[in-house]
């Protein structure tokens, strides 16, 4: 019964995964949206905090966000639950073009019918920029560190930026902020059975993974892609694009000199990256379609591979997220936690800032580009319209035009 009374989040949960457009950066614009203005599921402040807190962890940082929104209204249950209600429409769409990849247009499909989707997500982008400023940046220490994770997004192009740029703001912040936190002295219990079983899967899975391949069993790869991936969820930092790099040299280059063969041909490879963008949900869907084109022998192994690819590259991040978290809540009443928190969120605005900006350079400068950005900006800034009926006009608009 206790489930009932979250029906109505859940469904909020999956109209937000049906048009959320723009990686995750571009997500949080729809976030604000969707779970602050519209249902009031958490505040500003809190949403920037999630924020802040995944973009210091491995795995995918706007599912991780998502998670932890349920998390706050209902538990680790719930938390549970958003993330598969977030995760199944990208997983399953990018599953199914995994099949149908031979009688797709992909072309077509980002020129044509997705053509206002980039645009629209810098708009998000700007928004979700915008609103955080008015909440987090609080001086000139702010707007300094907060132009310096401007720059830093722009012009370093390394994943690992994004963690260390979050703990260098922290680290300026303990020394200009003079705040004291109220401090709880109730005893705090630290789940460790949920870091455990992370370690756990890890270490089996290498071992299983290692065996399977040495002994030659029938479903080898089977053992060997879940490693894969589970390995890809827990190391991988800066969101879906950092894990096609690890893709390629697991599943090409590695895959050539292991068996003699590529698992997946490059050109499948950067299609499935094209496609990926043109659809809402997370962008570490895309390993649902690269699970299924490793194992395309025959459709029972391909859907086996699709499954092995969501749950493998999702599961290490959810793991990591409900051990760190209540931990994270309780050290943020400690002194150093509290006053960097200042710091790590004007990074993350920076951040925003960066991706924008990132963006806006890989499109083609043109005015109706600039339209685009303009207007779902001043859209979602200054009415109440829901963010899917605007994803859904630039979509009619770009099938029209």
């Amino acid at each position: 019964m206790k489930l009932l009374r979250h029906i109505p989040f859940l469904k909020e949960v999956l109209r937000y995964s049906l048009t959320a457009f723009g990686g995750p950066q571009g997500h949080i614009g729809m976030m604000l949206r969707s779970f602050v203005e519209k249902r009031k599921d958490i505040t500003e402040e809190e949403l920037m905090d999630f924020l802040s807190f995944c973009q210091m962890l491995p795995g995918p940082s706007s599912s991780q966000t998502v998670a932890l929104i349920g998390y706050k209204r209902g538990g680790i249950k719930l938390g549970v639950l958003t993330l598969l209600v977030w995760i199944l429409p990208a997983a399953t769409i990018m599953s199914l073009l995994s099949f149908s990849i031979k009688y797709i247009d992909a072309e077509f499909l980002h020129n044509n019918v997705f053509q206002f989707v980039q645009p629209m997500a810098v708009g998000c982008i700007v928004y979700a920029a915008l609103r955080a400023m008015k909440i987090s940046i609080k001086g000139k220490v702010g707007i300094i560190i907060m132009l310096l994770g401007t720059l830093t997004t722009v012009f370093v192009r390394s994943p690992l930026i994004f963690p260390i740029a979050v703990l260098a703001g922290g680290t300026i912040t303990n020394f200009t902020n003079n705040e004291f936190p109220a401090h709880d002295t109730s005893k705090f219990k630290i789940h460790w059975k949920r870091l455990g079983w992370f370690v756990a899967i890890f270490i089996v899975a290498g071992i299983l993974s290692e065996t399977a391949r040495l002994q030659g069993w029938h479903n080898a790869r089977a053992f060997n892609l879940f490693e894969n991936f589970y390995r890809f969820g827990s190391i991988v930092f800066g969101g879906g694009h950092a894990l096609i790099p690890m893709m390629y040299d697991q599943f090409i280059h590695h895959a050539n000199e292991v068996y003699g063969a590529a698992l997946l041909s490059k050109e499948d490879l950067l299609t499935g990256v094209g496609l990926v963008h043109a659809i809402p949900g997370p962008v570490f869907s895309l390993c649902s379609y690269i699970g299924g084109m490793c194992m395309d022998s025959n459709p029972v192994n391909q859907v086996l591979g699709c499954f092995i690819g969501t749950i493998g590259v999702f599961l290490p991040g959810a793991l990591i997220l409900f051990f760190l978290f209540p931990l994270y809540q309780n050290l943020k009443q400690y002194r150093v936690i509290f006053r960097a928190l200042e710091g790590v969120h004007a990074v993350i605005i920076g951040i925003l800032w960066g991706s924008a900006i990132v963006l806006f350079r890989e499109m083609t400068f043109e005015y109706v580009n600039i339209l685009v950005i303009l207007s779902t900006t001043l859209t979602l800034y200054f009415t109440k319209i829901p963010a899917p009926f605007i994803v859904l006009f630039w979509l009619f608009l770009g099938i029209l035009f």
